[in-house]
Order: structure tokens, then sequence, then C-alpha cells
């Protein structure tokens, strides 16, 4: 599905003006993440829409270019064959992107592994690659925890992947700025695989969407069906026609919830559906990482609106009429004012916004489709893309 033509420059304009080449893309995600179904549904996108991708997995060539190696025990080796495994299979990555082609590298920026932390990249054969766009997948703690405990040996705690998950965010947002400035790297979460790899396909081949961050209530309103379903279909009309960066698609404060309810009930664990398998995590564990799943969702939002051209943000009316404002979406809200980013606001409850509401907004709509019209007005998105329910 095409976009207007009028709503915007490419985000790589500057490189393509001087630079002949296809689409590089370098994602990175901790071990655990399981990029590759997701790098798969993002070339199938690509395919379906007359774009021919390749992968390169890096970890796969490094196996096949040392076939002495044991499955999962490539960590172990010395770090100087370890490095020299990497730049030998970075060559034919290098030679493809200099041949043109749409490429996605996947690969990780750092390891935290026996013998500690350490990054998984040679600075010099990144810039020679010089990507257009660096992603970051992120998982829910859980989700990395089940994968870690089922494929590797080595025993990972949740405190351990919380850190080994900003740590990857960190080092790659610092590889993209040290060769491609700043701006040109996105955490993506994987949880919503359908609509992650369509913002990561639209990031390489559709720039001319507006990047967007939905904002709405989440803890106070769970409770509320109608809501909810209000919450949801405002989140899937953005997601149809933008390039989305949604908070709510890693939810690790439900943990905190399941941990509250079984001790409740005296329990010591917390048993939970995984990745299609049952787990059972300490209740003790849980509690010790609160503070860290607080921390990382106030810090992972505010780099979501950094990332976005704008903030639609949807505030419903409570069954009293009056407005489900949180805390949480008023400081959104004032962040992306103050990063100048565009804010735009629904509100559904028959009181008059108060002014933290109107003085940081640029425009306030009643409707979503008030919004759509105006967005259409724009030119952010065509007449045949109007299909709100």
């Amino acid at each position: 599905m095409q976009q207007s033509s009028g709503v915007g420059r490419s985000l790589f304009d500057g490189k393509r003006s001087h630079r002949n080449h296809g689409v590089r893309v370098v994602v990175t995600g901790q071990v655990g993440i399981d990029k590759k179904p997701f790098l798969k549904e993002v070339i199938r996108l690509a395919a379906e829409n007359g774009h021919k991708v390749k992968l390169f997995n890096v970890g796969d060539r490094m196996y096949a270019e040392a076939p002495d190696i044991s499955p999962g025990r490539i960590l172990d080796l010395p770090r100087q064959r370890l490095t020299s495994l990497r730049r030998s299979v970075f060559k034919d990555i290098l030679a493809a992107a200099e041949a043109g082609d749409n490429i996605i590298v996947n690969t990780h920026a750092t390891f935290r592994w026996k013998h500690g932390l350490f990054h998984a990249y040679d600075h010099e054969q990144m810039a020679r690659l010089d990507a257009d766009v660096y992603a970051i997948l992120v998982d829910n703690v859980d989700a990395i925890h089940e994968r870690l405990t089922r494929s590797h040996r080595v025993r990972h705690t949740l405190k351990d992947i919380l850190v080994w998950r900003e740590e990857e965010i960190v080092v790659t947002e610092a590889m993209a700025e040290a060769v491609a400035g700043f701006g040109n790297s996105y955490v993506i979460a994987r949880e919503n695989a359908s609509v992650a790899a369509q913002s990561l396909y639209r990031l390489m081949f559709e720039q001319q969407r507006k990047r967007v961050y939905p904002s709405f209530p989440m803890t106070h309103v769970f409770e509320l069906p109608e809501i909810m379903a209000e919450i949801e279909s405002f989140r899937a009309s953005l997601a149809e026609h933008f390039i989305t960066f949604d908070p709510a698609d890693l939810d690790e404060k439900r943990l905190l919830f399941e941990a509250g309810e079984a001790t409740k009930c005296g329990k010591q664990t917390v048993d939970l559906k995984v990745n299609g398998r049952d787990i059972s995590i300490s209740v003790l564990e849980i509690s010790q990482i609160a503070h860290d799943i607080d921390a990382q969702i106030y810090a992972r939002d505010f780099k979501l609106i950094d990332q976005s051209d704008m903030i639609v943000s949807y505030i419903p009316a409570l069954p009293d009429g009056r407005p489900a404002l949180s805390s949480g979406v008023e400081r959104e809200l004032q962040h992306a004012f103050e990063s100048t980013k565009e804010v735009f606001v629904i509100w559904r409850a028959d009181c008059e916004p108060s002014p933290f509401v109107t003085e940081t907004a640029t425009q306030v709509f009643h409707t979503l489709a008030e919004l759509f019209a105006h967005f259409q007005s724009c030119d952010y998105i065509g007449d045949h893309q109007m299909r709100l329910d």
C-alpha cells in the first residue's frame, strides 16, 4: 500500500543523494530474542511489495566458517578467534552491500557471557557498511528467560536479562551515532510480531510514512472492557497507516501483578505460559526486578517518543464521564511537547481538557475520525487509506 507522495522526504535522502545503493539495515538484540522468524516476515513483506532483501545471519555464518565448534558453544571461544571469525564473515556482507543489494544484517551489539560483558561488532567494518537503519529488537524479560533456559546452558537471572537489554540498546545507539549520526536507531518490540515486522519494513521502504507514538492510559482501565476495546481500535488504526512504536507491545508490569497475586495465595512461584510453554518463576526473583521494570518503562517510553515524529494520545471517557487521564500520559505529552514533536490528543470526555493538555497539544480532537480527517488534509495519509471502523 503506497503512501501519499506529499508526506515528506525519505529518512536517508541525504545518503542517497551521493551514494547509489540498496537499503542497509543492522538488526541487534540480546541472545534469546529469536530474531530469525521476525526477520523472515520482514523479508516476506518486502517481497510481497516488490523488494528483494538478502538476510545475513552473522552467527550462522560464523558457525559455518568454523565447523569444529559445537552448537551453542561459540561464545566460549577465546575473544581473538571470535573476533577473527566475525571479521571474516563480515567481508561477504560488505561485498553484497557494495553490489547494491538490499540487506539485513542480523547480529548483536554486546554479549554478556561467562567471561563478562563485551562488544560484538567491529567499528571499522560497521563504518564501511554505513547502514541506513539500526533496529534494536526487544522482548519481554520472561520470554527471553524462557528461550535462554531452553537453549543455553548458561544461567541468566531476570536481572541479568534486563541489564543486558539496556546494554544492547545503549551500545547499538552509540554504534549508530558514531557511524551515521543521531536519529538512525530504533527500538522495536517484537511481541506483536506482525506490527513490528511491518514497522521495520516501512522504515526500510516507506520512509515517507510518519513515525507515531500511540499514548493511552493502561493500568487503571484494564478492567474496563469497553474502554480497552476503544484503545485497541485506536492502536490498530494508527498501526495500519503509520510506523508505530507502541509502548504496550512490551508488557512486563503484569509480572509484578502476577507476583502480587501469588504472594496473596501463599505461593512462592508464578506459573506462566510463555512462548507456548509452561514455566515457573520465583516470586522473589520477580520482586527483585520491580524497580528495574518501572525504571526501564519510564526510560524506554521516552526513547520511543524521541524516535517518533509525533505522539497521538487517546483519552477515553470513564463510565461516569470523567477523562481516563493518567499521570503517565500527561508526562508523555509534556516530554513530546518539550522535544518539539507534533502532539495530537483525542479527548473523549464531556468536560473540557485542562491547560496541562491543551498547552502541550498541537491540536485536540473529539473522535478518531476527526483526527484522521485532519491527517488526510495534511497529506499524512491518502484518500484510499481511510478505512476507520
